[in-house]
């Protein structure tokens, strides 16, 4: 059972594609799940880092991505073209109305 959550880990792959040698996937998924509830990850995890730590083998290095990706106006939730009350439509017909009453040579 230890071996399949290995190889899972390992491979990456879906549960559900466990080979039959390590059991049924479920069972090898609960096995897996119950270690990272009592927090038997963190301590391995913790370990292997206090070990490697020791003889110099851990570079403790903290990269920072400050990547940004923008989306598209639509994609934040903005009002499509023609939807509510005022439309571009209309508001270019309001434009055009200011401007001919704002303009001398129109009365």
């Amino acid at each position: 059972m230890v071996n399949g959550v290995l190889w899972r880990l390992r491979t990456g792959a879906p549960w559900r594609d466990l080979p039959e040698r390590y059991g049924p996937w479920q069972t090898v998924y609960r096995r897996f799940a119950q270690w990272e509830k009592d927090g038997t990850w963190v301590a391995l995890l913790r370990e292997v880092q206090v070990r490697n730590d020791a003889v110099g083998a851990v570079e403790w290095t903290v990269s920072i991505d400050s990547t940004a990706a923008r989306g598209h106006q639509h994609a934040a939730g903005a009002r499509k073209k023609g939807t509510g009350p005022r439309t571009n439509r209309m508001i270019r017909q309001q434009l055009r109305a200011t401007r001919r009453s704002a303009d001398p040579g129109a009365d």
